[in-house]
C-alpha cells in the first residue's frame, strides 16, 4: 500500500511537510547555546565568591591585612599580561576569519605565553604570602581571598590547556568549521576571564590597599 492504513491523504501531506520543514537549525547553534549557558553558570559561581569576599574580606583575625600583603605594582603587571592576552586572542580571531592558519597559530601562542606569565606571577604571589604565614586558614579574609583568586587562576589554567589543544587541532585539521566554533567559544571564555579579573583587581586588590 502507498499510504498507511487508515490515514487520509491530507494527513500524510501534513506529516511530510513537518518532517521536512520543521525547525531547521544551523550547524553549531546548539554548541553556542550550550556554551553561553555554561558561561552564565560561571557568572553565578564568581558572583557567589565575590559576595563571600565582600562579607568576609574585613575579618583579619588579628592577622595580616591587604595593605600588609598586596604589592600593587606586581598585580598591575599581572593584570597587564592578562589584558594583553585578550588583545592577542582578538588578533588570532581576525587571522582565523582571514583563513590564515600560520598567523592564527602565532597569535594563539602569544596568548598562551601571556596566560602562562599571569599564572606564574600569581603562583609567586601565593608562595610569598604563604611563606609570610598568610595561609588560607589564617583568617576569613585569607580564606575568601585564596578561594576567589585561586578559582580564577584555575580557570585561566584550564583555558591554557584548552588553547594548546585547539592549536594542535588546527595544526592537524586546519581551520575547519568545527575548529572555528571551538576557537570562538574559547574566545568568549578568555574575554570572560579578563572581565572577572578586572573585578578582582578593583574589588580585592585596589580597594583592599586603599582601605
Amino acid at each position: 500500500m502507498s499510504m498507511a492504513a487508515g490515514a487520509r491523504p491530507e494527513e500524510i501531506a501534513v506529516r511530510t511537510y513537518v518532517a521536512e520543514e520543521a525547525h531547521p537549525h544551523a550547524e553549531g547553534d546548539s554548541t553556542s547555546l550550550g556554551f553561553w549557558i555554561y558561561l552564565m553558570s560561571d557568572c553565578l559561581i564568581f558572583a557567589m565568591l565575590f559576595a563571600a569576599y565582600g562579607v568576609l574580606g574585613g575579618n583579619y583575625a588579628a592577622g595580616p591585612a591587604p595593605k600588609d600583603l598586596f604589592h600593587l605594582p606586581l598585580v598591575a603587571v599581572n593584570t597587564t599580561a592578562l589584558l594583553l592576552s585578550s588583545i592577542t586572542y582578538g588578533f588570532a580571531m581576525v587571522a582565523m576569519q582571514e583563513g590564515r592558519i600560520g598567523r592564527t597559530q602565532l597569535w594563539l601562542a602569544v596568548t598562551g605565553l601571556f596566560g602562562l606569565a599571569f599564572i606564574g606571577i600569581e603562583l609567586s604571589e601565593f608562595a610569598d604570602m604563604i611563606r609570610e604565614g598568610a595561609t588560607p586558614q589564617r583568617s576569613a579574609f585569607l580564606s575568601a581571598f585564596f578561594t576567589l583568586v585561586g578559582t580564577h587562576g584555575l580557570h585561566v589554567t584550564a583555558g591554557i590547556v584548552w588553547l594548546v589543544t585547539l592549536m594542535t587541532q588546527v595544526r592537524l585539521h586546519g581551520l575547519t568549521a568545527a575548529n572555528r566554533r571551538r576557537l570562538a567559544c574559547l574566545s568568549m571564555f578568555w574575554h570572560f576571564l579578563d572581565v572577572v579579573w578586572i573585578g578582582v583587581f578593583t574589588f580585592v586588590y585596589l580597594l583592599g590597599v586603599l582601605r
